[in-house]
């Protein structure tokens, strides 16, 4: 208990900082409230040997800074890249061609019961099936079904 007692009020502050940057970085998740909580963390150790609250923001301004501008690209490219294309829906799925495609002319396709433009690099005619391999904002890219898909 008397550890507790040690804590200045500054002490105090750092301490509930440092709770609130871990909180907040499991809640986003973005690599970047975690370097403050760091730099909460070195303020807390500051305030526990100098009762100067000036060295003990410079100690805190200082590493979260240097962390967030050294460390966090550092990090970074260990984490897997999130890519919205790999988590669409439509990939791989089976469409029906309703208006003719031509090679660098959009057509129409059916997809669930709903029209999408629609781009091949084949001629593609009416009524055909084919598989939705992208998708480039309301534009699928398609290919010819075949026997594999």
């Amino acid at each position: 208990m008397e550890f507790f007692q040690v804590l200045s009020f500054s002490s105090w502050l750092w301490l509930l900082l440092l709770i609130a940057f871990v909180i907040a970085e499991a809640i986003t998740l973005n690599l970047v409230t975690i370097w403050f909580a760091v730099g909460a963390l070195a303020a807390l150790l500051v305030s526990v040997f100098s009762p100067v609250f000036g060295y003990q923001v410079l100690a805190f301004l200082a590493v979260s800074i240097l962390c967030l501008l050294a460390l966090k690209p550092l990090v970074s490219r260990f984490l897997p890249r999130y890519d919205p294309k790999a988590l669409d829906p439509h990939l791989g799925r089976t469409a029906q061609v309703i208006s003719p495609i031509q090679p660098n002319q959009p057509g129409r396709v059916r997809l669930d019961g709903v029209d999408w433009n629609a781009r091949c690099t084949v001629k593609l005619p009416k009524g055909s099936l084919c598989t939705v391999i992208a998708v480039d904002g309301t534009t699928l890219q398609v290919e010819p079904l075949t026997q594999e898909s």
